[in-house]
Order: C-alpha cells, then structure tokens, then sequence
C-alpha cells in the first residue's frame, strides 16, 4: 500500500488517499511521519469552509484579497495541516550530514512520507532534550510567542488572554515566562481548569457576568495592561477592547472569519485609545525584526519547553490513528469542549 495523505474533499468531508512513493533525488531525505496535530483554528477554517482563501485570490504583491477568478484555495486540499514531526528514514547519495533515525519537525501535511531537501532537515532537527511530541508545536508554539512579543508586556504587568484554546494556554504560559500575571477568560470549563492548573492567576467565564467589568475589580479599577485575543470570536475581541486600560492595546491572535458581528468600534475602543495590533506568524513587529526572526522563535520556544517553563503534553487531549482521521476531525469541530490538541498518529 502506497502513503496516505489526509484530504479536504469537501468542506466538512475528510477521505485518506493514497500517494504513490518515488526514488529520492540525490540531495533529498525521505521522512516517515509520526505524528501531525490537527489545528482548531486555522485548519479547521479550511474544513469547514470558511477561510477567505477558498473564495478570494491573495494577492501576495499588493497584500490584498481580491475577489473574482480562480481562488488561492479550490478542494481538495491534501496540503493542509502544519504540525507534524517524523523520521529520517532514508537519505540520498549525496546526503552525508543528515542522520537516518533523526527527528524532523515541520510544516508537510497530514501525510504519511515526505519528501525534502537535505538542506531543510539540517535546519530542523528535533532537539535531543526535549520528547518527540514536543515537534508538532513547532509552528503553534511560535505563533504564540509572537503574539507575546507584540503584547510588549512588561514585568508584573496584567493580561487578560481571551479564549484558552491551544494558542491561548500556550500565550497565557509564556506570558507568566515573561513576569506578567495572567487572567484567562473562556466559556469552558474544562479549558479554564487547565489555565487556572498551568499558572493562570484567575480565570473567568464570559457567559457568567461582564469578563471586561471583573478585570477591571481584579486590576483595582485599572483593566488589564494588555489583552490577548486568540479565539477568533469579534465578539470577544470586543470583550479585549473593553477590559484594557486606558490607551493601552489588544493583540488580535485569532483568524476570525466572515464579518466582525459583536464588534462595536464606536464605544470603548474610541473612547480609551485602545491599540488593536493583528498578530500573524507570516511577520514580526518591525522593531524587532534586527533581532529575532522565525528560527529564534522557534528555538526559544523549544528552550522554553526543555527547562520546564511551558508544557505541551497537558495539551493533548486526543489521539488517534490516521485511519480515524475523519472521525478526529469531527470531534475537534463539533465538540470543543471535550477536544483541545488533537493528534494523528502514523504507523511505521
């Protein structure tokens, strides 16, 4: 039987389909995979349909969406799926720095067998102090860091992290790695549980009174120096706005989709100066950029898991084998509650 690749068909339809191996070129390396996680927010965007891609151009030159002609995005999508980890498994005849049996982190899908240059598994081996779990957080991770710089939080500062999914507990972790005390705000239980378990000062449900109106008692009147928005909900967004001090800002982490219902610019964002800075992993802040880049994120992110200060494995709630992928993809979509990381697992 030839590799399998997990497949977008439809949206909402999931299928595994068969992928014809090939002979390595001589600079390649052939990566079985281990495991590849499954993310709630921007893949599930795709399964569901709702990303703009599927129905606009991104125009990368002018950075615009532009409606009309063929989409970035058309089913089936069999790309898809950015957090996986595998093994060097076999390398090509020029190939002598790239060990077999070495773990490789990376962005390739939910497929089976990759195959890359050599000069890509050099700049993405696993380190040896951290599990190999640990790989599939190598692109989520990040993206929370990167949230964290943009929060400019300084130390014994309050923040307020608005939806404790995968991005949000990371953040309101790396937060508390950065001296900050964190508030962290969601309508599940389960998921403010393991907030309040992994250093969260206090932890609020939304649907139980005015989230922006108890930061604000728990800050003695001042609201929360910074606010952390990772769900893609405009309606907590608007929460964000409204639980910030005066003049200071909210870093929006989440892909929010179709328009911004609950969002009222004209109260409290006006009114209190508040800054909204967009969040995305595609870049960093400018002042930052002669100082860290994408390969320092991921490596303090790494060092971070290694000396203890973040925990992953807290995160998983779900694995399961690819064959049950469809059933896996379900169950993050329609049952948040129970679902947080997801994980497919590869067989050898």
């Amino acid at each position: 039987m030839s590799p399998v690749v997990v497949t977008l068909t439809a949206p909402r339809q999931v299928s595994l389909v068969e992928e014809p191996s090939r002979s390595l070129a001589r600079h390649e390396v052939r990566i079985r995979t281990l495991l590849s996680g499954i993310s709630a927010g921007t893949e599930m965007a795709a399964y569901r349909g709702t990303t703009p891609f599927l129905d606009k151009r991104w125009d990368p030159a002018t950075h615009l969406f532009v409606a009309g002609g063929e989409p970035s995005l058309t089913y089936p999508l069999s790309t898809w799926g950015y957090e996986e980890v595998g093994k060097v498994v076999e390398v090509g005849a020029e190939v002598t720095d790239v060990p077999l049996g070495a773990l490789i982190y990376g962005t390739w899908g939910h497929r089976a067998e990759h195959i890359a240059l050599a000069e890509f598994t050099r700049d993405r081996q696993l380190p040896p102090d951290v599990e190999t779990l640990v790989g599939i957080f190598s692109h989520v991770g990040p993206i929370a860091l990167n949230g964290v710089l943009d929060t400019q939080v300084r130390v014994g500062e309050t923040v307020a992290v608005f939806g404790l999914g995968v991005v949000g507990q990371l953040v309101a972790q790396l937060l508390r790695c950065s001296g900050a005390r964190v508030i962290g705000v969601d309508p599940l239980v389960e998921r403010r549980s393991l907030a309040a378990r992994l250093g969260a000062v206090a932890v609020l449900d939304p649907t139980a009174g005015d989230a922006a109106q108890e930061i604000r008692q728990l800050t003695d009147g001042r609201g929360a120096d910074a606010c952390v928005e990772a769900s893609g909900s405009t309606r907590a967004l608007h929460s964000a706005i409204r639980a910030c001090a005066y003049a200071s800002r909210v870093v929006a982490l989440g892909f929010y989709q179709g328009e911004g219902s609950g969002l009222f610019l004209g109260e409290e964002f006006h009114h209190n100066r508040v800054t909204v800075v967009a969040s995305q992993i595609g870049g960093l802040n400018p002042e930052l950029q002669h100082r860290w880049n994408r390969r320092r994120l991921i490596d303090t992110f790494f060092s971070l898991v290694a000396d203890d200060g973040v925990h992953v494995a807290e995160l998983v709630t779900h694995r399961a084998p690819v064959s049950q992928a469809a059933e896996l993809f379900r169950l993050v979509d329609q049952q948040p509650g129970s679902v947080l990381q997801a994980v497919l697992e590869f067989s050898a």
